[in-house]
């Protein structure tokens, strides 16, 4: 269903086409964009006369009675009043709409690569924003219509394998998975590296390991496959823990690309793009330069004939374009990899893999702080695991429950006290500017107030609790909504924008104006609730009033939902 803004703004576009064929029907179309992107301003800027003598002309030309009023205010700014009548059948559509006026577009292949963690180490907290990020951008895409294809892109190929495998195999092959399936993928890695320098014997067998794996000797590939697979089941519960969507399925790392390189390197040598440089082979995509003005170059294959980071890159956009029949792809990636991917963007279009056509972008994201606005580590310095960090957060919310006394049984609790701690995760991450770092404070996420995660999901339980009251239950389908009091009025206004806050956040890849509007939608319904009695009022006033509580309860619902955040109905 369209939107109530593009009810509006259709409206206003054919006022100023109306104002302009009177004076300009020759204007090009892409001035014809930017006035109505940009208004009145913009309008008199062309036309050449004062701003409100424009809005003048534009609100004389304007059909609007049956939608509300306009008024000029200022130099000539335009503003939009709805009628109550139209904002009433408006409501009435939603109730009637599970996707709360959400349309589906056209759908198209998306992919979108995050999380990638390395096999045989554990993840840590510099993996969450990738992770989480991603995920609520999948999710947001499936609810759009999109057929999203996800890439988890682990690194498990490379010279490090010779010293795991060589270290799997002194550990014997049983003692080693007994230690992998645990989860302390870190001890293992450790110790392979300890021993990697402390040994001459080992460093040997190690590298004779690496070109073994490289060339495909069997029993090697095995090894190499048993590190593998148990890496993706450790990742697979971490990924559970967090209720992220990411399955093994997803797990398309570094070595699906092996047999892949040799192409992309003919295809850059018969497009006359690669250069030799150093014994190495190049492309030098325009644009690109170093600190001394130098053209940059991006490494396809060393001097030695090995494959880099760039090589897999650049086999991976090809195959996602010829394979995949990707219309987007998106790079959930920290910001500091964004110049090495835009040169692989840059390379690829020059090759011919990626048309203009097609959507390719870094999505960046900031860092996770602690209190002392550094790096977030732990009291002994080291990397906080993603696993420690959600096991923590999942104990101080079963403690907050025990001291609130709900009457759950301890299975029950400890349920709710997983849903709330990976709310507080969660949001705290996706309400962040993505491109922001941000301190992570356990004791602020997991506040029952402000502006977290489980605020949101005790608003909708809130909601829910007026439904459980009544002692007879309200059919609400014909509801006609008065709104007298103002602040049913700005709860109505702001359960319309929805549609707008989820197509904004997802063209512009930002969940956290998703997450903006939803806290201001609950603090809307607060002020509702305390002004608007529900459960003490009665007849058409009480239908309207719960009317109100269930849009905004489907609407806290939903939104939490394609963010990857449960809302519990009791809590």
């Amino acid at each position: 269903m369209p939107t109530t803004y593009d009810l509006v703004n259709s409206r206003l576009a054919v006022a100023f086409d109306s104002v302009l064929a009177g004076t300009d029907p020759v204007l090009r179309p892409s001035e014809r964009c930017d006035y109505q992107a940009n208004g009145v301003m913009a309008m008199s800027k062309m036309l050449g006369k004062p701003p409100r003598e424009v809005a003048e002309l534009v609100v004389g030309a304007l059909d609007f009675a049956d939608m509300g009023t306009v008024e000029i205010a200022g130099p000539g700014f335009l503003n939009v009043s709805l009628s109550p009548q139209f904002l009433s059948n408006q409501l009435s559509t939603l109730l009637n709409n599970s996707r709360l006026g959400v349309d589906t577009a056209p759908s198209e292949n998306v992919v979108i690569d995050y999380s990638a963690p390395n096999v045989a180490k554990e993840m840590h907290v510099g993996h969450l924003r990738s992770t989480v990020i991603g995920d609520a951008l999948a999710r947001m895409y499936r609810f759009k219509g999109h057929t999203v294809i996800a890439r988890n892109h682990v690194g498990d190929w490379g010279t490090p394998f010779g010293k795991l495998i060589e270290h799997l195999l002194d550990m014997g092959e049983d003692a080693a998975i007994a230690t992998l399936s645990i989860g302390d993928l870190d001890t293992f890695y450790r110790e392979a590296n300890a021993k990697f320098e402390a040994d001459d014997s080992f460093k040997e067998r190690s590298r004779l390991r690496v070109v073994a794996l490289q060339t495909g000797d069997p029993e090697t590939r095995r090894l190499w496959r048993v590190l593998v697979d148990q890496s993706v089941a450790y990742f697979s519960e971490v990924y559970a823990k967090l209720d992220v969507l990411l399955t093994p399925e997803d797990v398309v790392g570094e070595s699906y690309y092996n047999d892949m390189l040799q192409a992309v390197v003919d295809d850059l040598q018969e497009a006359g793009l690669l250069v030799e440089s150093d014994g190495a082979l190049c492309v030098f995509p325009e644009g690109f330069v170093n600190r001394d003005g130098d053209p940059l170059p991006l490494i396809v294959q060393k001097r030695d004939e090995g494959f880099g980071y760039a090589a897999t890159d650049l086999a991976a956009v090809r195959d996602r374009v010829t394979n995949v029949a990707a219309q987007e792809i998106l790079y959930i990636v920290g910001a500091p990899q964004s110049q090495h991917l835009e040169m692989v963007y840059a390379v690829a279009r020059q090759a011919g893999w990626l048309s203009d056509s097609i959507r390719c972008e870094h999505v960046p994201f900031g860092n996770v702080l602690g209190k002392d606005h550094k790096m977030f580590k732990s009291r002994e310095g080291t990397t906080v695991k993603l696993v420690s960090l959600l096991d923590e957060a999942i104990e101080r919310a079963d403690s907050q429950l025990r001291e609130r006394d709900t009457g759950l049984t301890p299975e029950a609790r400890r349920e709710l006290a997983t849903s709330i701690a990976r709310a507080a995760v969660k949001y705290a991450d996706l309400s962040t500017e993505r491109q922001r770092d941000y301190v992570f404070e356990l004791d602020r996420m997991l506040a029952f107030e402000g502006d977290t995660g489980p605020y949101l999901q005790y608003a909708y339980a809130r909601i829910e609790s007026i439904f459980r009251k009544l002692e007879v239950p309200v059919a609400l389908d014909a509801t006609t909504f008065t709104l007298a009091e103002p602040q049913a009025w700005q709860l109505a206004l702001g359960i319309i924008e929805f549609p707008v806050a989820f197509d904004s956040a997802l063209r512009d890849l930002v969940p956290h104006r998703l997450c903006t509007y939803l806290f201001d939608l609950a603090q809307r319904f607060t002020a509702f609730y305390d002004a608007c009695p529900v459960l003490s009022a009665s007849g058409d006033l009480q239908r309207e009033r719960l009317a109100l509580c269930r849009l905004t309860g489907d609407t806290l619902k939903l939104g939490l939902s394609v963010l990857g955040i449960d809302a519990p109905e009791k809590m």
